[in-house]
């Protein structure tokens, strides 16, 4: 459970909840009352605030907008069955977000901060938490900087808010992906396994291309080679070939995902073999055509799991083979979400309770 503390509050005049069609919600694009703020200034972090949701200014030379000094986290949180609200894994969100500021050369932010707004800022808006089949609020913390200054340094201030909103499924049906061979997401020794901003503006354009081509998302590969996979999308990627669960070990090219390591820890618990290692586009083709490959799929806090049914590489497409009800990938998205729902035992202690 998380201890909250007294943090001054702004609430809004009226909530816009009942304005929201809670089975239209298209992800990203509604968003809860309120928001968490606070600033980093003179060395230090100072009050945090909560306040209605709505619109900040910058100063045009925000240093942010100029030189990508942003970085962000994933994460959700969900009503089980008795109607209490639980956090999945944010002390990992935490400590990557920590790990992603050192990366970006910005301050830490520290654990009360964190933690107590966001318990306070949920509790505050615990009826934008939605409970049916697939459901959640999803939360956003990030940091950016705020000098007003063009110059090439990291800035001597900041502001870290959080935002929440509700949404449903993230994808509706399996994806269809590709590989790619002409740009890259990151590269070793760069800052692939941050959750900075940069990462995402710079993998739009290649996704683009491939959406045009019928592809929902790319399967990135490595910077040198461009033969060893990387990640799927924004997700972690992960195959289960001949009954073993592999997956591309972690790098600095590669995001160490909390739904990955959920995963894997469910592999582990349950017997599956489990292999991070190097993993190339040629083998995954050789396995699907010695009838070996028996699953592929994305893991992220937007889609959990997100099952793959097509593969496109160098101009072919690769159909995988229907996935049955007993599979890997639903035995784990039913597990997952039957521990956010309460209906299973959190044996790893991954559910955080919200105090009412």
């Amino acid at each position: 459970m998380i201890d909250t503390l007294t943090i001054p509050t702004q609430r809004a005049t009226s909530s816009r909840l009942p304005e929201v069609d809670f089975d239209q919600l298209e992800f990203g694009k509604t968003f809860a009352d309120h928001m968490l703020v606070v600033d980093y200034e003179n060395g230090e972090w100072q009050e945090p605030q909560i306040v209605p949701y709505g619109d900040i200014s910058v100063n045009p030379a925000n240093s942010a907008l100029h030189y990508g000094q942003a970085i962000f986290e994933g994460m959700k949180a969900y009503k089980n069955q008795d109607n209490d609200i639980y956090i999945f894994r944010p002390l990992d969100n935490w400590h990557r977000l920590n790990a992603s500021a050192e990366r970006m050369c910005m301050p830490a932010i520290p654990e009360d901060i964190f933690m107590q707004g966001l318990s306070q800022l949920i509790r505050l808006d615990a009826e934008w938490v939605p409970n049916f089949t697939g459901s959640a609020l999803y939360i956003r913390p990030f940091m950016f900087a705020t000098d007003g200054m063009l110059g090439v340094r990291p800035s001597d201030s900041y502001r870290f808010m959080i935002i929440t909103c509700p949404v449903g499924l993230y994808y509706s049906k399996p994806l269809r992906v590709r590989f790619e061979e002409k740009y890259v997401r990151s590269a070793e020794g760069g800052a692939g396994f941050a959750k900075n901003a940069g990462n995402y503006g710079a993998a739009m354009y290649p996704t683009k291309l491939a959406q045009q081509e019928g592809y929902n998302q790319l399967i990135w590969t490595d910077a040198s080679e461009h033969k060893y996979v990387e990640e799927s999308g924004t997700m972690n990627a992960m195959f289960v070939i001949d009954g073993r669960l592999v997956t591309p070990a972690l790098s600095t090219s590669i995001l160490d995902g909390i739904t990955r390591r959920s995963v894997l820890q469910l592999a582990h618990d349950w017997g599956m073999p489990v292999e991070e290692r190097k993993v190339s586009a040629l083998e995954i083709l050789a396995a699907h055509a010695a009838g070996t490959l028996q699953e592929a799929f994305g893991v992220g806090t937007a889609a959990t799991i997100a099952p793959i049914a097509v593969i496109g590489y160098q101009g072919d497409d690769y159909t995988l083979p229907t996935v049955p009800a007993n599979a890997f990938s639903h035995r784990v998205s039913a597990t997952l979400a039957a521990i956010r729902s309460g209906e299973a035992t959190d044996t790893h202690g991954w559910m955080v309770r919200v105090q009412s």
